[in-house]
């Protein structure tokens, strides 16, 4: 692995990509099974895991919940239209998006909307509260669009590696 210091970007060498592609697929491996997986011994192995996770290429380890197993039966994505596009109200609305813990993901776009929202809750009553209660002037919002998915084709955690 290297690390430009003119840039956060890291080069990842081969071994980096097939580490960073077990870990993704079971983040619970071992580092004996990782490191026989990768072909190195357990401690070179877990040397490349730490400088992985001290450039900040690992940020953290998760655990994926079936959200829909547990409550969680509607995904919708909003498209955002703000007050204006100052840094004050954009930065009012990021930090309020920050906050909600239904905001699953948060993009800033550059295109017809202002902002992209995938939220998670229960139920479209559930929704209707939260878009009247957060989704609103007070955190620089003027116009919201709500999108209701179907069905989900393809859902994934895993960066395509093989495309660097």
């Amino acid at each position: 692995m290297k690390i430009s210091s003119k840039s956060i970007r890291v080069k990842l060498d081969r071994i980096d990509k097939n580490i960073i592609q077990h870990l993704q697929a079971n983040g619970r491996i071992q580092n004996n099974d990782l490191a026989r997986e990768i072909g190195l011994s357990p401690s070179s192995c877990l040397r490349r895991v730490k400088l992985l996770e001290d450039a900040g290429v690992i940020q953290s380890y998760t655990t994926i919940v079936d959200q829909q197993k547990i409550g969680f039966q509607l995904i919708l994505f909003s498209r955002i239209w703000l007050v204006g596009q100052d840094a004050e109200t954009i930065d009012t609305f990021i930090e309020a998006m920050k906050e909600l813990p239904q905001v699953m993901e948060c993009y800033i776009i550059l295109g017809e909307c202002d902002a992209m929202l995938k939220v998670v809750v229960p139920d479209l009553e559930s929704y209707r509260k939260f878009q009247s209660t957060h989704l609103t002037k007070k955190n620089g919002i003027t116009s919201v669009k709500t999108d209701l998915p179907s069905q989900i084709i393809k859902q994934s955690f895993q960066l395509p590696l093989d495309d660097l």
